[in-house]
């Protein structure tokens, strides 16, 4: 695991919000599947950067209880309507043009895996 990978896990553990996305492309093909921070600014830049590549994105808690559902970039379906409203304040401006995504706390979830593998074996060394 590089070290890049490490410090952007570390830093969506961090935000105490952590979940998962997964990507349906358009024309279907394989979905992808990312461990993101799960906070309103990270969600809109998220689906701003990646939802118009995107058929469908899906947005659970780690209990995989749904977050946010989206369309062709669009928000579609979202529970918590006080957390979408708090999205669609950053998303908008990313949507209209008026500002690019920012920085997204997000890795593939391959890599959060093999993180969560590691602490779980230093776990073990340590109690052993």
């Amino acid at each position: 695991m590089r070290a890049e990978e490490k410090n952007m896990v570390e830093r969506i553990m961090d935000t105490e919000t952590m979940g998962y996305a997964y990507e349906y492309p358009y024309g279907g093909g394989a979905r992808k599947e990312y461990m993101l921070a799960l906070t309103p600014e990270n969600l809109a830049n998220f689906i701003g950067a990646r939802g118009y590549d995107a058929k469908k994105i899906v947005i659970t808690d780690v209990l995989d209880r749904l977050i946010v559902n989206t369309c062709m970039g669009m928000l579609d379906v979202c529970p918590n309507q006080k957390l979408c409203g708090r999205i669609i304040e950053y998303l908008a401006p990313i949507q209209l043009g008026e500002k690019e995504a920012g920085e997204i706390l997000a890795v593939e979830r391959n890599v959060a895996d093999e993180y969560f593998a590691m602490e779980d074996e230093a776990v073990t060394m340590a109690e052993c």
